[in-house]
């Protein structure tokens, strides 16, 4: 089954001699289950890409479908609630709140919307990821690999129809990077969750089902 899809999508920085196409007509789908990088210079539009699967950034142009409904058809209120149900995000910067411990930062989007935990379901997530000794930690006082792998669990904790990760490992070493991959890789299998990672590293890209290639705003390769 096809969880995202996008058509025709267009992205345009700018006017006349100043305009940038930073998506081109990007057209590709992912189906459920699957791990995909996405693998691009600094520049190629993979960035804007993620931001657009997101629902972070509105299209020039075209669509994107997830779980086969249009995204940009919603309202911007609308779009923050289907957002924060149905889409995980990890970024490279972590986005942990410095405040809340790391149980408290994994289970905050189920609690900001209204919801209680699924408890056997994040105790599950926090063992597979390695976070059990971790739990009443602040961020300040984990590894950045150790805080990726919470950002991973929050991600993971909603349940959503896909998650979006945009260069997980560009702040870690590349042991550490690997660790955070292999767990991607794990909770894909596990939990038959669908993963899209932006990265510029080839090596890193290697880990997943299948890699799109993209150059100048337009898809390259697709991958098997």
């Amino acid at each position: 089954m096809t969880i995202l899809e996008t058509k025709e999508l267009r992205k345009t920085y700018g006017t006349g001699d100043t305009q940038v196409h930073a998506l081109d007509g990007v057209d590709f789908k992912v189906e459920e289950g699957e791990f995909v990088s996405i693998v691009g210079t600094s520049g190629s539009g993979k960035s804007t890409l993620l931001h657009m699967l997101g629902g972070l950034d509105r299209p020039s142009s075209g669509k994107v479908y997830v779980g086969g409904k249009d995204i940009f058809s919603l309202k911007e209120e609308e779009l923050t609630i289907f957002r924060r149900r149905k889409i995980g995000f990890v970024f490279q910067s972590y986005n942990l709140v410095p405040v809340l411990n790391v149980y408290e930062n994994i289970v905050l989007p189920i609690e900001l919307d209204g919801d209680k935990p699924e408890k056997e379901y994040v105790q599950e997530i926090i063992k597979t990821l390695g976070l059990e000794s971790k739990l009443n930690n602040l961020p300040s006082q984990l590894s950045g690999g150790q805080q990726q792998r919470v950002a991973i669990a929050r991600a993971l904790a909603t349940k959503p129809a896909i998650i979006l990760a945009d260069e997980p490992t560009g702040n870690l070493d590349s042991k550490t990077s690997q660790d955070v991959l292999s767990l991607f890789k794990i909770s894909s299998e596990k939990f038959s969750q669908t993963i899209v990672m932006i990265t510029h590293n080839e090596e890193i890209a290697q880990l997943a089902d299948r890699i799109i290639q993209i150059e100048d705003g337009k898809i390259k390769k697709r991958g098997e």
